[in-house]
């Protein structure tokens, strides 16, 4: 696993909670890359860790596929719920 050289951006406020859902349920960035492909969302490997780092914008229909894939809700994304 490779440590985050970069401080975290400002740039979403979701990224960090990816980050840490996609840990959790123990899937690899490439996997979630494949789920958000099925999905219909096309993202690249460096547009996912930059998303992760809130160094770039998320749009609407990548957040509803993150959330459908991670299996939580968009609140939960966006820190609304806990």
């Amino acid at each position: 696993m490779r440590i985050r050289k970069q401080a975290l951006g400002d740039r979403n406020i979701v990224g960090a909670r990816i980050e840490a859902q996609r840990k959790a349920i123990g899937l690899k960035q490439k996997d979630l890359l494949t789920q958000l492909q099925i999905n219909g969302v096309d993202l690249n490997a460096s547009g996912l860790s930059k998303l992760e780092g809130q160094l770039r914008y998320v749009t609407d229909f990548e957040l509803v596929a993150i959330a459908k894939v991670l299996g939580v809700s968009i609140n939960w994304l966006v820190g609304e719920e806990d």
